[in-house]
């Protein structure tokens, strides 16, 4: 078998675009990953079709070997864009292998431990401006199934935080906690902000309402820092988002700076490097709770793996989405009754795309400014559910 050719598609998905990679093989096998990278999809393009250059033309359940060389010889290593190219295609490669043998993902990553992830919910507080909104809107989410809510309460806060403004936060989270109690996870997350005096406030602030964790508390360049605050902090840590590779993790784990790490199988290096990322957190007792806002070819490839992976704790997922998900792809999935994300049966990553409706939702402009208060702007008015809700079985 041979690679013919790999191409790449552009969705609209309001607060981003999808950039779906598609490889082509000479026995018509199809395999298909994630390169979304938000705001940044036409450099993802581009690297995408620099590496279409070196693989046309050679074994694509060779795995390991191509995606080893192809990091190797890429000169310029490491960083969002590349990392999340070469993530795509490896993505794509293991689509590739397990539809050539007719079985799941998770078969040739050793075969599952479970049969569904407990997941939490991201994005369900979008339009949300009072504490008394935030906390209707987590009631609304905890009926429809989820047992986790995760959010960024700090607006656009640079490195420090006034009384004023963390009064502001804490009536928030409060409000949140009133709404759903003690039996509904919280998960905090801060985008970087915050310098470690202020991280640390914050952390022994929240510290009573118990979240699972605070999530990357201050910038991800900044090892030190985060060390720092971990030791500090009450509260558990999580960050790894925006690291790339075994290289932004081992050192991490090696300092305990954190207690999960939160690899983006669509950013970090693909499904093995999750794997061996996992690994690694595993020698640490570390948590393993990957990234995930993105679309069903990244949420696919995360459910793989949290078949497989005996530390994985948490999924992220978003409680909602625009009103094509459904309709682009084949994905169907299924939240439990108890919050938990069944990991669907089928072959391969188990998705299959629907060319001509992609084709509806033609590549919008939506630059991302973490700083820009649009930010929570992160669900469309007629957001849809996506999920076959109630299950338990």
């Amino acid at each position: 078998m041979k690679i013919t050719s790999v191409d790449t598609l552009v969705v609209d998905f309001y607060r981003t675009n999808l950039v779906i990679v598609r490889v082509s093989t000479d026995e018509g096998i199809v395999g298909l990953g994630e390169a979304t990278l938000e705001g940044k999809e036409r450099a993802v393009q581009g690297a995408v079709a620099e590496l279409a250059e070196a693989v046309v033309g050679l074994d694509p359940t060779r795995i390991s070997g191509t995606v080893h060389e192809l990091a190797r010889d890429w000169y310029w290593r490491g960083g969002p864009v590349i990392m999340t190219a070469l993530s795509s295609l490896e993505m794509a490669l293991w689509d590739i292998s397990a539809r050539d043998l007719g079985v799941p993902v998770s078969r040739l990553f050793g075969g599952p431990t479970r049969d569904r992830v407990r997941a939490y919910a991201n994005g369900w507080f979008s339009g949300a401006v009072t504490p008394e909104d935030y906390a209707a809107a987590a009631r609304r989410t905890v009926e429809t199934g989820f047992r986790g809510l995760k959010w960024d309460p700090f607006e656009n806060y640079d490195l420090t935080i006034s009384t004023a403004q963390l009064d502001r936060v804490l009536a928030q989270v409060d409000a949140v906690r009133s709404a759903v109690g003690r039996h509904v996870e919280l998960f905090v997350e801060g985008h970087g902000r915050f310098d470690v005096r202020h991280a640390v406030q914050i952390a022994r602030e929240l510290a009573p309402f118990e979240p699972v964790w605070f999530e990357e508390p201050c910038p991800p360049d900044n090892l030190d820092a985060l060390a720092d605050i971990r030791r500090a902090s009450p509260v558990p840590i999580a960050a790894g988002e925006r690291w790339f590779g075994r290289q932004g993790f081992a050192p991490a784990l090696a300092r305990q700076a954190v207690d999960f790490v939160q690899p983006d199988v669509t950013h970090a290096g693909g499904l093995a490097e999750l794997a061996f990322i996992s690994t690694l957190a595993a020698t640490s007792y570390v948590g393993f709770a990957p990234h995930n806002p993105s679309g069903p070819l990244s949420t696919a490839a995360t459910l793989q793996l949290g078949a497989v992976l005996p530390n994985f704790r948490y999924l992220e997922i978003m409680a909602t989405d625009v009103p094509w998900r459904p309709r682009i792809t084949s994905e169907r999935l299924t939240l439990t009754e108890e919050g938990d994300v069944m990991v669907p049966a089928g072959v391969g990553l188990g998705i299959e795309l629907d060319l001509e409706e992609m084709a509806r939702h033609p590549f919008t402009p939506r630059p991302m400014r973490l700083f820009d208060d649009a930010v929570y702007d992160i669900r469309p008015p007629d957001e849809r559910s996506f999920f076959n809700l109630g299950a338990s079985e």
